[in-house]
């Protein structure tokens, strides 16, 4: 008999190569289809449901939207010249952490360094959830309140963590400026242009912040390597005022001395009007 190439088994195993490709690291398949203007890979490998959580662009859900969602980032992208650079990525099982600093032309002609986080967090093999968490201050001049995203959960980070999470909710300066290494830095979420590094910086940065008490957060959702713990949280209280529950990433990394060599946020929270 003729010998006939096999085309549909061809394409399922080439089907199975992306899906294989994109469960061992959906983040950054998420951070193809943004760069390439093109949602297939993603419909390909989560055929049930890809939603999107976008500060910028709010909820999408569905393929269609999500298309529609890929061209316009791909657009907005090629039309401010980004680069992205890969920070760290940050896994466990069902969770992946992706950390980027997105370089923009801004309107004014001058480069900008952008903070962004993505989380790509997967409870079936045909679907997926991805979140992304940034402040909006440096590409749109502001800083909108972003609503709670999750919804609190019992899962809190462990160790030195635990310990800066304590000294943030009560304010306690000494507490939190110890739970850092001697060369360790925090750096806020609008740019690594205010990075507070060294106990005098820091020192100096959380006397600020804590000047009417600490900062109350809801944990959401941690994800920990070991090397570095991921916490989506609630941010629900600023000194002695109560806020809006507003939704941020925080990124603790630890040092070989298991003292924080690194904090790096990710969210919009400010303290309340007429702090």
């Amino acid at each position: 008999m003729p010998w006939f190439p096999d085309f549909a088994n061809a394409a399922e195993l080439a089907r199975e190569a992306t899906r294989d490709s994109a469960y061992a690291d959906p983040a950054a398949e998420y951070l193809h289809a943004l760069n390439d203007g093109e949602a297939r890979g993603l419909e390909r490998a989560w055929p049930g449901e890809v939603v999107v959580l976008d500060p910028r662009a709010g909820e999408i859900r569905g393929h269609r939207p999500l298309r529609h969602f890929v061209r316009t980032n791909h657009a907005w992208f090629a039309a401010h010249d980004a680069a992205v650079e890969t920070v760290a990525t940050t896994r466990t099982d069902g969770r992946a952490v992706l950390e980027l600093l997105v370089t923009l032309t801004g309107d004014d002609g001058e480069s900008l360094s952008w903070p962004v986080a993505v989380v790509a967090e997967s409870s079936s093999e045909d679907s997926i959830v991805f979140r992304t968490y940034c402040s909006q201050l440096p590409v749109a001049g502001r800083r909108p309140v972003r609503p709670a995203i999750l919804a609190p959960r019992d899962e809190h980070p462990g160790d030195v963590v635990a310990g800066y999470q304590t000294a943030l909710d009560i304010g306690d300066v000494d507490a939190i400026v110890g739970a850092f290494g001697p060369d360790g830095y925090y750096r806020e979420p609008i740019g690594p242009n205010r990075e507070h590094r060294g106990a005098a910086e820091l020192r100096a940065f959380f006397t600020e912040r804590f000047s009417d008490g600490g900062i109350g957060m809801q944990s959401c959702a941690v994800t920990d390597d070991g090397v570095r713990c991921a916490l989506e949280y609630n941010a629900i209280r600023w000194g002695s005022q109560t806020m809006v529950p507003q939704a941020g990433l925080g990124i603790y990394e630890r040092g070989a001395d298991g003292l924080l060599a690194a904090v790096r946020g990710y969210d919009d929270v400010l303290p309340p009007a007429g702090r």
